[in-house]
């Protein structure tokens, strides 16, 4: 058997992710649905895995950015509602119809291109409209003077052939920020969103089976904006917010000493010489560098795990390695495992000193890293 801990790996709590979703669902509206985001490899915990438990779990949706990742998941025997968040272009639309994916649609010329490829094809689009209320980003624009055009246009949309419309959405900016004028922003949002929603329907007669805009910023602090389905992402995954509803990490990076180097006072380590030994220091090399996601802005910054004590990361972060300070944990050898983050090291320190957020760190560990599952 293939032993996956013999260099770096990151083992995943399924467990953790199904509590977590169990905690957020006991928290929602009865009718409101549940749509798990798996986006990004389920922010680096294995996107089939976390999909096809969250089915088993009763989830009503996922969403994934693009058609590649929809088609994983439709190839692994994931049968639930797959919404895509991104752009896909329309010479794609069969993929789409074939594999029974839903397309967001935040703009009439994909609508309309959407609908000529679906009549071409014989047969019917599942989308939903998206409205850009504050992100900035993409959707029907519906602030300031945008908001007549943008309510046309998506009447417009609605009434093309080939598609069924089933909802609507937007996307908060600031929703997972504490403050009042962060508050004031997100409450802003809303509206906007709910304007749009009131004037399709009074001026086009149109009525949305889903509208959801509940982040995982908004599930957690403006429950009232739930409505008919919530969007649950990195809070999935126990991160970012978590301690509100004492949600579980459900991932651990970790690393084994794979050499140990005794040096002298002024000896300097690693590329650009950034680090200078001030005494005899007992140096462990571990094999994770900026190839497995673990990032260079860290070095000389962090401290990782090792025995239930922490050890200061040494000079520069190379592609495949880097050096912890080993000298006051006598017991910490070759072999020895070694937490990068997880239990026992803040996921959390780490982003800070690399200037990020959590969401970077798990989703920058890296193919190579291997998972495995198991409960902790």
């Amino acid at each position: 058997m293939q032993d996956n801990t013999k260099r770096t790996w990151a083992e995943i709590s399924l467990n953790n992710i199904r509590l977590n979703y169990e905690t957020i669902r006991a928290g929602l509206p009865k009718e409101t649905r549940f749509l798990g985001v798996v986006k990004a490899d389920s922010y680096g915990h294995g996107a089939l895995r976390t999909a096809l438990m969250l089915q088993e779990a009763g989830a009503d949706y996922l969403a994934v950015a693009c058609l590649d990742e929809a088609v994983e998941l439709r190839r692994g025997g994931v049968q639930l509602p797959i919404l895509i968040l991104g752009q896909t272009p329309a010479r794609y639309t069969r993929d789409l119809i074939d594999w029974n994916i839903t397309q967001a649609t935040g703009c009439f010329a994909d609508a309309y291109a959407y609908s000529e490829e679906a009549l071409r094809l014989g047969g019917t689009l599942k989308i939903h409209i998206k409205v850009d209320s504050g992100m900035s980003r993409v959707g029907f624009l519906g602030t300031g003077d945008s908001f007549d055009q943008s309510v046309f246009d998506i009447i417009e949309s609605c009434s093309l052939p080939g598609l069924q419309v089933e909802g609507i959405f937007t996307h908060f900016a600031v929703s997972d920020c504490e403050g009042e004028s962060n508050e004031e922003y997100t409450r802003a949002q809303y509206k906007t969103f709910t304007d749009v929603i009131k004037a399709v329907e009074e001026r086009g007669g149109i009525h949305f089976q889903i509208r959801h805009c509940a982040n995982s910023g908004a599930t957690l602090s403006y429950k009232e904006f739930a409505l008919d389905m919530v969007r649950p992402g990195i809070i999935l995954y126990g991160c970012e917010g978590g301690t509100k509803l004492d949600l579980q990490p459900c991932m651990r990076l970790m690393t084994r000493i794979c050499a140990v180097k005794e040096y002298a006072p002024g000896t300097t380590v690693s590329y650009g010489r950034r680090f200078t030994a001030q005494r005899p220091t007992r140096m462990g090399v571990i094999p994770i560098g900026y190839a497995d996601g673990l990032h260079r802005a860290m070095s000389n910054k962090v401290s990782f795990a090792v025995a239930g004590k922490k050890a200061p990361q040494c000079g520069s972060i190379c592609m495949d390695m880097c050096m912890i300070d080993i000298t006051d944990i006598p017991e910490a050898d070759v072999g020895t495992e070694v937490e990068i983050f997880g239990r026992e090291n803040s996921i959390y320190e780490l982003a800070d000193a690399a200037g990020t957020i959590s969401y970077e760190l798990l989703c920058a560990v890296s193919k190579r890293v291997p998972r495995v599952y198991k409960d902790f």
